[in-house]
């Protein structure tokens, strides 16, 4: 091999070896931000909670806690993220999960600061918001949430 042609190969080995630690970096850097960005996180408690109305939800509370989930049409992980909210409420007994299009509701996306979707909100029984997730939440996280609000009755 002649000296131009081995510092050609040179030159395009460092550039995929650098290519590739560029691509593990970003892969990293993004799972790390994915998993932060989903974790279910506490809303304010008390007499400064943002209180949401049937109204504001275009759906019934539910008697004991209401799952809202903001959706686009265009999100992709909104649609498994309708089925777990749909399935955990189905679980518990006196939870709904209303689903509200972030689009058709601007007014009370920009209200409530909502910056991406899937957001799912935790309600209490009066609608105050107990409880905020961005991105698609896991399903214990969900369990968990409904855990600071639901009541179960003694004896059960």
């Amino acid at each position: 091999m002649d000296d131009g042609a081995r510092m050609l190969f040179i030159g395009v080995t460092a550039g995929l070896i650098a290519l590739v630690v560029a691509l593990v970096a970003a892969s990293a850097l993004g799972l790390a931000m994915r998993r932060r960005s989903s974790g279910i996180v506490h809303s304010v408690h008390g007499p400064e909670a943002e209180v949401l109305t049937e109204d504001d939800l275009g759906g019934p509370l539910g008697r004991q806690a209401t799952l809202v989930q903001f959706s686009t049409v265009f999100c992709a992980p909104c649609r498994p993220t309708r089925l777990l909210l749909a399935q955990v409420a189905g679980m518990v007994d006196g939870v709904s999960h209303v689903e509200v299009d972030a689009a058709a509701r601007l007014d009370l996306v920009r209200r409530l600061r909502i910056s991406s979707t899937p957001t799912v909100l935790v309600l209490d029984p009066r609608g105050a918001i107990v409880k905020r997730a961005s991105g698609l939440p896991r399903k214990a996280d969900v369990i968990a949430a409904l855990g600071a609000v639901v009541t179960v009755p003694a004896g059960e």
